[in-house]
């Protein structure tokens, strides 16, 4: 009776109601205490949606993967915004800083084909220009031709 069940939950806000509780329910493991370990695993991403990975065994015990939100999620969370522009060359809805941009690299990165920061940091700006974010006060685009003369090599050092 082994299996796995992968559910969506609010970082560091889980509880037994659903999506993870009717999963858990029938399986032999302690859903309390399931809920606490995926509650330690993802405060790190306080509220936003993270994919979540319960392994579980027929003598009660379990491993947990926390995956990393989608980057459009840590964009709007690190941003403070709801939803993205319909016309993301014209109408921008937010700016974000390089620190910014460098902290949803570093979360993002395991996830990324990049492998050093400042390609993930690249990657996130290829995100922010689809979704009407600026970097810096410019558009995403003109950031990463700056990014790619080197401009900003110190700022996404590793």
């Amino acid at each position: 009776m082994a299996g796995t069940i992968e559910v969506l939950v609010p970082g560091g806000q889980a509880n037994p109601g659903p999506p993870l509780g009717p999963e858990l329910g029938p399986t032999p493991v302690d859903v309390q205490a399931v809920v606490n370990d995926i509650n330690e695993q993802t405060a790190a991403f306080d509220g936003t949606e993270v994919p979540v990975t319960v392994d579980y065994e027929e003598d009660g015990s379990y491993s947990i993967d926390v995956g990393v939100p989608p980057t459009a999620a840590l964009v709007k969370d690190e941003a403070g915004f709801e939803t993205g522009s319909g016309e993301p060359q014209t109408d921008f809805v937010a700016d974000l800083s390089i620190e910014q941009v460098k902290t949803i690299a570093e979360q993002k990165k395991p996830d990324l084909l990049a492998y050093d920061t400042k390609n993930a940091a690249k990657e996130v700006v290829g995100t922010c220009a689809s979704m009407g974010v600026t970097i810096e006060g410019v558009d995403a685009r003109e950031f990463k031709a700056k990014v790619d003369d080197g401009e900003y090599d110190d700022a996404l050092a590793e």
